[in-house]
Order: C-alpha cells, then structure tokens, then sequence
C-alpha cells in the first residue's frame, strides 16, 4: 500500500471528529511504532462494558475498506497494536494524525466510535535529495589598460569617476602611464565608457596630445533570476487530460547572453507528486502529465526553480487546488448483519447497521439511502452517513418467510451515482398457530379379509408454524382424533368407518381355438380364435367386459354371454406389420375392478403383391475408351418389400439396339447382383453413349417386374495422336515457303494445321518450335500455330532454312506430332532454285534433277505460250457470246463453283466446325499455290493470317 493511498484511508474517517457515535466515543493517544501487541487502552473499562457483554454481542471492529492496526481482545477487553504504525507513510504531512473506527455489538445492535491519535516521534534522520550540488560561479576578470609613450611629463584623464591614472617611471627617463579600476563597473548601470586620455609634454610651450579610449564593460553572471511572482495560485480538476496546463511561471535575469538565459524545474517534490506535473524547462509552463484524484490530496505546492547558465537560482511557489468532480459511487458497508429475526419482533428492532462513504466532496459526496417498498422495514439515519435498518410494522412468517431488502445509496451530484446492496432476511418462527383438520369428520370404508395392522386412511392437521413448532401429534380418543403441536394447540376431528364386501376373484380367460398364421390378403370380419371367460364373483363383482390392444386390425365380436371372438378388423399388410401381438384384457365391474389378460402371437403369411423398386429412377454411369472386356461398371438395385422367395430379385436385359448393334453385344448383366459388365471395349471417337432397359423379377407366382433406364458414357482417353493437315508431308517432293528479304519482325510464314479426333482436354493443341536452322529468326504461336518472324530478315540470313515443330495435345499422358517445314529467304525465283538443288531427295530424283529442270523449263515456256493464246481466244468467245445475249435475250445458266470439303464431323476437334480449302498443284513442280476460301457458314471467322494474306487470300508455295 502506498503512502498516499494510507493517507487518503486516514483523511477519509477526518469528518468522524465532529460526530458522537450512537452510544458513546473513547480517545486515545499513543505513539509511532509501537510494538506489536502493545496496549492501547481497555475500551472494556472506558465504555462501561461488561466482558460478557463484549462476547453476548460479538463485539468486532470495523474499520471500512482501511487496514486494521487495531485488535480487540475480548477476553480481556483492551485494544491492542496489531500492525505497526509509522506516521509518516499513515498521514504524511497531515496532523493531527489519527485513526478512527467503530467497536460494533449486537443483540441489541450497538456501535461506538473510537479515536486513536498518533503521536510523532523523532524517528527519521535528515536527508538531502541529492548526494552532491554543485555551483558554479564565474569569476570578473581584471581590466588592465596599459598606455605610454616616451618622453612624457604628465597624463590627465577626463571622467575619473572609475579609474585613476598611476605612473611608473621606466629607464631612460620614461614614464609609464596605467589606469586602475577605482571602484567595481556594473554592466547593467552602464555597459559603455567614454574617456578621454590627454599627454602634455615637459617643454615651456606645453603641447599636448589627446585620445579617446572607449571601453566595453563585459557582462559577468552577477545577477540571479528573479520571479515576477513568489507564489502562483491555479486550480486543476481531477481527471484532467494530460498535458493540461496547470499554470505558466515566469522569471527575469538583467544579464545578458547565456547568462540571462533561465531554464525552469520543479524542486523539492514528493516522488508520489512528482509523477502528476511537468514543467516546460524553457517556458516555464506547468501541465499535468498524471492522474490528478481530488481523493488522494485536494492541493498540492509545487516548488519551481528558475536557474541561469551561471548556476544562479530563484524560486517560487504554485500552490495547487484540485476541483472535486463526481467520480466516486457510494461505497455500502454492512457493518453488522443479522440474517435471522424473529417473527414477534417489536416494531424499531435494528435488524443490520449501514455505512456509506463516498470518497467525494461537498454536493458529490452528500448520499441518502432508501430501501424497497410495501416491506415491514425502514432506515433510520443515525448520525452522518450511518443508518440502522429497523422494522417497521409486524412481521409473520407463515405470510412471509424471507424478505430479499435492496439498500440503494445516491450522491447529490450532477448526475448523480448510485450503488446497491441486497440483504436477505430470513423471519425465524413462533408458535402462534394452532393445527387445523383438513376435515371436521372422516369417513371412510375398509374390505373385508383385511389384514390386521392395515392402514385404511390418513387424517391430517396443518400448523402454519415452522418446523418444530409446526410438528402435530395425533391421538386417538374414542370416536375422534386430538392433533397436538408442540406448543400445546390442540384441534380435533370425527372418525366413521364402514365395512365393505371385496372383490377378491379375477376372471379367468380361457383361448377356445387358436390360430398363429393368417394371410395378409384375409378378409374382413375373419375369425382368428374363440374365447370364453368366467369370473367366480357374483353380481357386479362378476360381469366381464373384453378388450384388445388399440390401433390394430383385429377386434372382439360378443357371441353369447362371456363367449368372444377375435376376427380381422381392417386390411392386412406384412410390409408394414409382420406380426401382432394381441393382449386380451377381461375386467370385472368390481370396484376396484379386477382383470387378467393374455397374449396372442399372430404371424402375417405373406402375399406376393410388391413388385421390385429400384434404388433410383435412372441410372447413369461413366466407362472409359479402350476398357478390357468383362469390366465391372456399376450396380443396379432393386428391392421387393416382400418376403422369402416372393422378395429375391433376378436382373434381366431387355432386349434393344444402339445404332443398329444389339445392347447385348455392349453389356451384360449379373441376374442375381444386378453388377453390369462391359462385353467389348469401347471407342469414345465411335460411340459416345449409349441407353438401354434392365428389368427386376421377383420369385413370386405370378412373377411381378419393374424396369429402370440406364445411361452408359463413354469418356475419352487420349489415345489419338494429332494429324497434321499442312503442311503436306511428302517424301517425293521438297515444298518450302518463300519469305522476301524484305520481310519485317512478325510477318507471317506459314500456318501449320493440325486436328486431334480426341474431345475436351485431350484435344487442346500447343505448338512449339523443336528445331530450326536459326531459332533467331522465326518462332511459332503456342495456340495457333502461325509461324513468324521475330527480327527484321537481313542479306546475311541464309537462303535455305529448316524448321521442326511439334505439336502437343493436352492429354495425360501428352500425344505429339511432328512436321518439318522449309522456307526459303529469296527475292526471286531462280535465287530459290539454285539454293534448293541440295536439299535431299530420292537417289534416283537427284541423278535425273537436270533433265527435270530442263524439262520445266520448255514446259514453262511451252504453257505460257498456250496461256496467251487460251486468253486472247476465251477473250474473243466471251465478246461474241455477249453480244449474241444480248440479241438474244436468252440467260445462260451458271454453273457453281464447290471447292473441296473438310468438316471435323465429331465437333469435339481443333478446327472449326466447317473449314474448305483448295489446293492447286502440280505433281513434282517447284511452285503451287494454296488457296483458302471462305468460311460456309456466316458465323466463321478465319484467324489472323498477317496483312499479305488477309489480301490476297494466297500463299506463295515452292516445290
């Protein structure tokens, strides 16, 4: 615990002093650090206390939320030192210092209060804060001025009021003139001095000659800061935000430069405080820089030092008031707490005495207390913040037994805050109730054949009394019954027995004829057994009523008298119940009734009338392409609700094609597990899916049958390599594409086209450039397949270039295929050829190579002649064919033009859906072209094939 919170305990009982406790109040003196154990004083004696009394009452102390220093001994009645006791770290600087509490007895509720002043004793040495102080002080230089010169008689000076003039003779006849400090300069007076220094000569016309000397007066730290205030006075509010400014402090120093520069501290501080404010060092503004509690101290003297670079100090006083603001919720103390009061208390009795203290001041710090409403009890105000809960009206515990009493205190503040305790209060009984009879008079029946000692009815007598005092003892007395409590209340009651016949026989039920099995399709009203039942009582005692268990097909049909049937009652289904039990119960009309019961165990044959239900509506199912034969594929289930041989199932498949193929041929199915079986393997590029009906028989007679559809898929497997459409591999010729020396980066090459048959996944294809004469220069497009260049074509390319790509599908694992495509880097045709006579061909093609080409030539030569005769002949046909239309009138049909065809059919492959193309070539020329035409379909869109090609729609081909 710290020195200012056990300051704060002892500050919060200061206001006990002006209060008189209930019954009386004792004082006493003692000094710091006694020992433990030590005598205070005999309250016992002092308060006109029996001992006795001290233990009757439980006499305790009660100190508040304080720490106790005091012990009672109630053996002996004294108070004695319980911990020890330093004045300094209890009260600090507060005095008197004193400890105050309340000696508290019950039954009756008493308190006292009790002073305890301590007393200071000499037992702290004094101490500096700091081992060591150090000062410093500058020391005023000495100002000597020396002048002289040779020759000289005399000096006078003007303005002697500092200095005098004081001659030295030097050899040679010279004087020295020096002028001496007369009295100290002060710089703050006057920080400049003009004199004026005359020589005069000895010779009979004095001459003289005169300088004026200016002297600067050098500051010194002479001069110590001085506040404008010794004291400042400011006011904070607890709770403060840091950095709030409690007060600005200001000091002035008439030195000059460093020496009047002044730098602010706080001195002479306790460590608890020094935590709570902060001064700027070089504004002198004092802020908060802790929590400020108007609970812990209401002002606080702060001790600020003004110091100059000199080691020059002034200091001053801020004397702090701390602003009290509502914080603080009332603190409800049960000093003393009773639990139990009886129930014949006298309207005042004190049940619990209540202390409350709130750590504010003034209005916030004002509390008044109320209790629940519509109770017997009220709170009386005792002294200052001291309330007795007494009673205030009668009690009685058979109305209520326990009384839960919230206590709720309030400060006058704004707003105001609250606290609550709830005592629970039990009301102890009296015997103030006499026993009362549920009844003036019983009546009551017993059986004959009774057994002696049998217990034939129960009277009781309620006391409204607790416990002990509500315990009734009953006493026979002739006709009636006395009850009697312990108090000696008494109450009685009238007995009237009756003798009675018993019904002592059950009836006997006898099975006449008895069925275990009946067919669920038996009709209503059917006859299971007969039964007969007899009862050896007479009249009521011996009539019989028969019943079966409820919510079952059967019931009891009435024959003759105690002659019964059992027959069906409604439809029979061994589905939904296999067998029944049937209780038969047979009750006489006795009172009490007496019955016998049997059971009947009734098994339900069965009918086949549930045909099989498969598991699921339809089926379907995946397989894999290029399964092996006799491959599990799935199972089919059907169930039949039916038992034994009308419930086992046989599969059969019915009987169907698949593109004219029997089902059969496909699949097979187990007639007993229902598992279907791949006949063959499958192809997903010939058949992707297929259907067909498998159906369920029981074993029944007649057999009954349902039927599912089942749905087989085929998934694909990558099991086809792609097929490279172009370019066209051939081992007879050599096709290259030209590419002009003039090519820029990106022009397009060639496309080379591919389609793989798989579907999905395995039919995505990339490109990719495997080999080529300079990788530099060309590269391939992953997804479509173009070949372009990727740098300007320069003279120093070679003509004859090689490229291998390969293309890849997607599969797993990937299937590949590779096509070598040769270009050509040349301007002009005869660069081609004679760069392409090398490339590798068939032994027998190089050696007749010359005749070929010599033979190209003359049929070149040939057919360009035939083409200019062709065209100016076609020319001269179509002018004379127009002009015979047009004479004519006559409209000559057109004939379309269908260029080749090719689709991929399957729809799952890397072209589109509907691509053409024409191909014109000549069987081992060097040049063809490759013409693409235009989509069938409107929605075609071909790819990118570069600006030439987007142009022209032709390919220059080289063979």
């Amino acid at each position: 615990m710290s020195n200012r919170t056990m300051a704060r305990q002892v500050l919060l009982f200061i206001w006990f002093l002006s209060l008189s406790s209930a019954l009386g109040q004792v004082s006493y003196s003692i000094p710091e650090e006694m020992a433990k154990g030590s005598l205070v004083g005999n309250i016992a004696q002092d308060l006109g206390l029996d001992l006795k009394r001290l233990k009757s009452g439980k006499a305790r102390i009660y100190t508040g939320d304080s720490a106790e220093y005091i012990e009672l001994n109630k053996e002996r009645g004294v108070l004695l030192i319980k911990e020890r006791i330093d004045r300094e770290a209890l009260c600090g600087q507060t005095t008197p210092c004193a400890l105050h509490f309340q000696i508290i007895l019950e039954n009756p509720m008493e308190f006292f209060s009790v002073t305890i002043e301590i007393t200071d004793i000499n037992d702290n040495t004094p101490s500096f804060k700091k081992s060591m102080i150090v000062f410093r002080i500058s020391e005023a230089p000495a100002i000597d001025l020396d002048v002289g010169i040779n020759g000289l008689q005399s000096y006078k000076l003007k303005s002697t009021d500092n200095f005098n003039l004081k001659f030295k003779n030097q050899p040679g006849d010279g004087k020295n003139v020096e002028m001496v400090l007369k009295k100290p300069l002060d710089r703050e007076k006057q920080h400049d001095i003009k004199l004026v220094l005359t020589a005069i000569d000895g010779g009979d016309l004095q001459l003289s000659g005169s300088i004026e000397i200016h002297i600067t007066v050098l500051d010194v730290n002479d001069n110590a800061p001085v506040f404008l205030q010794s004291v400042y006075k400011a006011t904070v509010t607890e709770n403060a935000p840091k950095y709030t400014v409690v007060s600005t402090v200001s000091a002035t120093d008439p030195d000059e430069g460093i020496n009047s520069k002044i730098v602010y501290s706080i001195a002479n501080m306790h460590d608890d405080d020094q935590q709570l404010f902060g001064i700027n060092q070089d504004t002198g503004q004092v802020t908060v820089v802790g929590i400020i509690d108007f609970e812990n101290a209401r002002n606080y003297e702060i001790s600020v030092q003004a110091s100059d670079h000199g080691g020059l100090t002034d200091s001053c006083k801020i004397i702090v008031d701390v602003i009290d603001i509502n914080d603080n919720k009332p603190v409800i103390n049960i000093m003393s707490k009773t639990n139990v009061i009886a129930e014949n208390s006298a309207s005042e009795t004190v049940v619990t005495m209540i202390n409350v203290q709130d750590h504010d001041s003034g209005e916030n710090g004002e509390v008044h207390c109320s209790i629940n409403e519509n109770i017997p009890f009220t709170l009386r105000s005792t002294n200052a913040n001291f309330f007795s809960l007494v009673t205030d009206g009668d009690l009685d515990r058979e109305r209520e037994s326990e009384y839960n009493i919230s206590v709720t205190c309030a400060d006058e503040g704004v707003p105001s805050l609250s606290s609550s305790v709830t005592l629970s209060l039990q009301i102890s009984d009296v015997n103030d109730n006499a026993p009362v009879f549920d009844k003036s008079s019983y009546e009551a029946s017993v059986q004959e054949n009774n057994t002696p000692g049998l217990s034939i009815f129960t009277v009781r007598a309620r006391d409204a009394d607790f416990n002990q005092n509500a315990r009734v003892s009953y006493i026979l007395e002739d006709s009636s019954v006395n009850g009697v409590d312990h108090g000696g209340f008494t109450d009685s009651c009238k007995i009237i027995v009756d003798a009675i016949d018993i019904n002592d026989n059950k009836p006997v039920i006898n099975i006449m004829s008895k069925t275990n099995v009946i067919a669920e399709n038996s009709a209503s009203e059917t006859v299971v057994t007969m039964i007969n039942v007899q009862d050896l009582d007479s009249g009521e005692n011996g009539k019989v009523k028969c019943s079966v268990n409820e919510n079952i097909p059967f019931t009891l049909r009435s024959t003759n008298a105690n002659f019964f049937s059992l027959v069906t009652d409604g439809d029979l289904d061994r589905e939904r119940e296999s067998e029944y039990n049937i209780s038969v119960t047979c009750a006489d009309e006795g009172v009490p009734s007496l019955s016998s019961s049997v059971t009947l165990s009734l098994q339900i044959s069965d009918v086949n009338d549930n045909a099989p239900v498969f598991d699921k509506s339809s089926y379907e199912a995946s397989v894999q392409e290029n399964n092996t034969p006799g491959l599990s594929i799935f199972t089919v289930r059907a169930r039949d609700a039916d038992f034994n041989q009308n419930a086992r199932v046989s599969y059969i498949l019915e009987d169907s094609s698949v593109n004219g193929v029997p089902v059969s041929s496909l699949v097979s199915v187990s007639a007993d597990s229902g598992v279907i079986h791949a006949v063959r393997s499958f192809d997903y590029e010939q058949i992707k899916d297929f259907q067909f009906r498998v159906k369920a028989q029981d074993g029944g007679s007649p057999p009954l049958s349902s039927n599912v559809s089942v749905k087989i898929m085929i998934q694909d497997q990558n099991d086809n390599a792609p097929q490279v459409l172009y370019p066209v591999q051939s081992g007879a010729s050599v096709v290259a594409e030209i590419v002009p020396r003039s090519a820029d980066v990106g022009y397009l090459v060639t496309k080379v086209v591919a389609v793989d048959v798989d579907s999905g996944q395995n039919a995505w294809l990339s490109y990719k450039l495997q080999k080529a004469t300079d990788r530099a220069l060309f590269e391939v497009g992953l997804q479509n397949g173009e070949i372009r260049t990727v740098r300007q074509v320069t003279d120093k390319d070679a003509v004859k270039q090689r490229l291998t790509v390969v293309v890849e599908d997607n599969g797993q694992p990937s299937r590949s295929a590779t096509v070598n495509v040769n270009v050509a880097v040349a301007d002009s045709f005869p660069e081609v050829l004679s760069e392409f006579t090398d490339f590798t061909h068939d032994k027998d093609y190089n050696d007749n190579l010359t005749f070929y080409l010599v033979l190209a030539l003359a049929v070149v030569s040939f057919l360009f002649i035939v083409s200019i005769i062709a065209i100016l002949s076609v020319k001269c046909y179509r002018w004379r064919r127009e002009r015979m239309f047009y004479k004519s009138g006559a409209n000559l049909p057109v004939i379309p033009y269908y260029p080749p065809l090719y689709a991929d059919v399957g729809g799952t492959g890397t072209l589109q859906h509907v691509y053409n193309y024409e191909v014109c070539r000549t069987t081992d020329s060097r040049k063809s072209d490759l013409k693409y035409g235009r989509p069938c379909m409107r929605n075609f869109s071909f790819a990118d094939h570069g600006p030439e090609m987007q142009r022209s729609g032709h390919f220059p081909r080289v063979f």
